[in-house]
C-alpha cells in the first residue's frame, strides 16, 4: 500500500481495536482497502457487516464471485481482482470464465443465474442503470430478493474497489491470476 500507512494493531485507538478485533475474532477480512476503513471505525464495523449479510445472503458463492470479478475487473482494481480469483477458484469457478472476465469477454456460463449475474454486474457499471429488457429478465431468472442483493453485491464491492484504487493497494506478488492491464 503506497498511499496510507497501514496501522498497527498496538497502535490503534480503542475504537479502531475494538472493531478490528471483532472482525478478526469473526473470520472477517481486515486487509487490503480495511486498512483505510479502520480509520473511520464505524464505517470498518458498517463494511464487515454489509459483507456478512451479502455473504449470507440469496445469491450463491458463484454468483457472488462472478459480480465480484465483474466489478474489480471493470475497476481494474488489482488488490480486489486477486482476492476474488482465489475465492472464486475456491468455490469452483472455471479458470475460463475467470480469464474470459478478466480479458473483458462475456464468459460461456451454462446455468441461466450464473449468466445473469454476469449480464447485470457488466450493464449496471457500463450504463449506470438496467435497461427494461435486462431488468425484466433478471427478476424473472433470480427473483426480485437477489436481483436486490446483487445490485447490493456490485454497489459494495464497488466501493471496496476505488478504496483500493484510491490507495494504490496493489495485489500480492503471488495472484493466482494476475489484472490483464
Amino acid at each position: 500500500m503506497t498511499r496510507i500507512a497501514i496501522i498497527d494493531r498496538a497502535a490503534m485507538n480503542a475504537e479502531q481495536a475494538r472493531v478490528y478485533d471483532a472482525a478478526k475474532n469473526a473470520g472477517g477480512v481486515t486487509g487490503g482497502p480495511y486498512y483505510a476503513y479502520i480509520r473511520l471505525p464505524k464505517l470498518f464495523e458498517a463494511s464487515q457487516n454489509l459483507r456478512t449479510v451479502l455473504f449470507s445472503g440469496p445469491l450463491s458463492d458463484r454468483e457472488r464471485q462472478i459480480a465480484n470479478l465483474v466489478v474489480a475487473r471493470h475497476w481494474n482494481s488489482k488488490y480486489p481482482w486477486a482476492a476474488q480469483v482465489r475465492g472464486s477458484l475456491a468455490v469452483g469457478l472455471e479458470q475460463d470464465v475467470i480469464d474470459a472476465i478478466n480479458a473483458r469477454k462475456v464468459p460461456k456460463l451454462d446455468d441461466a443465474r450464473e449468466r445473469t449475474c454476469f449480464l447485470v454486474s457488466s450493464e449496471l457499471l457500463a450504463k449506470k442503470f438496467l435497461s427494461n429488457e435486462t431488468y425484466a429478465a433478471a427478476e424473472k431468472a433470480l427473483g426480485l430478493e437477489h436481483l436486490v442483493a446483487l445490485i447490493a453485491t456490485t454497489g459494495s464491492f464497488s466501493m471496496t474497489c476505488l478504496t483500493a484504487n484510491t490507495f494504490e493497494v496493489d495485489a500480492p506478488a503471488d495472484a493466482p491470476t494476475p489484472l490483464m492491464a
